[in-house]
């Protein structure tokens, strides 16, 4: 099989989508203490399904967890209870818009992309509605990984760059070490895949492409479901959230995603090895869980 064919039988299953279409982020000059968001990748944190159900890794399924690089978002909410629908909230964030690439979609340029533990955004405390809140709801709109793989005898590592906004306009981006042009809007599930080289038969390499929907964990299906093609992740403070409006320091919370098994494939030598050309199709790559926690 052509090594550009292997990546699309690599990816071809693959899932990535997420969307939350809001106005620009509000000005944030203030110097009072201030709500901190952190991103958190935490690979031993539970595994769950979309209806935030512990999940284990089907039978003939293999499944690893993702070494993440970078991670952006492009939508953050606090809710106060389980039946707040999505917009009625406090809306912290929402990224920058642009309709550069015609319809309206997500500045990638403007995105922050952040590493495992690094701040995304923070905003005055004193522009949190004061209350009580007992989720966030976050849309992952750009991840960055590497993922292992087993290919004509040699284990590799390769790297895939997916944009799951619901409707992003990229001018260009790196995926590990090369660079794409793009000048265009992608909606989500558009991806990029950089291989590594292969001794001297196979030269390194980035083959684009685009995916369907994946697992996307939100507890509140039956209260307050997300619509439809969305990837709005929502998670359950461990206690509540309270804003009382008479903060002195900051606050911080952490963000905290479960990768744990989240690139999973079925398994056709069930070994738990990826190996496409061997038969291996990717079947979910979604985030598994989100606990928002306040770092005491």
């Amino acid at each position: 099989m052509n090594y550009k064919h292997f990546i699309f039988a690599l990816i071809i299953g693959g899932a990535f989508a997420c969307n939350k279409d809001h106005p620009e982020p509000e000005p944030t000059e203030d110097t009072g203490p201030k709500l901190i968001f952190r991103m958190k990748m935490d690979a031993n944190q539970e595994r769950v399904d979309a209806f935030g159900q512990p999940a284990t890794v089907p039978s003939g399924h293999g499944a690893q967890t993702p070494n993440f690089k970078s991670i952006s978002a492009h939508y953050i909410e606090l809710a106060p209870n389980a039946f707040t629908q999505i917009g009625e909230g406090d809306v912290v964030y929402h990224g920058i818009e642009t309709t550069a690439g015609g319809s309206t979609a997500v500045d990638f340029d403007q995105l922050k992309k952040v590493g495992n533990g690094e701040v995304i955004y923070s905003k005055p405390l004193s522009q949190i509605t004061p209350g009580d809140y007992n989720y966030a709801r976050v849309s992952i709109t750009y991840q960055n990984y590497d993922v292992d793989f087993r290919a004509n005898g040699y284990d590799l590592t390769g790297t895939i760059a997916s944009f799951v906004g619901f409707n992003t306009y990229i001018s260009s981006h790196t995926v590990k070490t090369k660079t794409v042009a793009v000048n265009a809007n992608k909606s989500q599930g558009y991806w990029a895949w950089e291989t590594p080289a292969i001794g001297t038969v196979y030269p390194a390499t980035v083959i684009e492409g685009q995916a369907p929907g994946t697992t996307v964990p939100n507890p509140l299906h039956a209260s307050s479901p997300i619509p439809p093609g969305s990837c709005l992740v929502t998670g359950q403070f461990q206690t509540p959230f309270t804003v009382t409006g008479n903060e002195t320091e900051d606050i911080i919370i952490d963000l905290s995603f479960s990768v744990n098994k989240s690139f999973e494939w079925t398994d056709a030598a069930d070994n738990n090895i990826f190996e496409p050309l061997d038969g291996d199709t990717v079947v979910d790559m979604g985030l598994r869980g989100l606990i928002p926690i306040v770092v005491e």
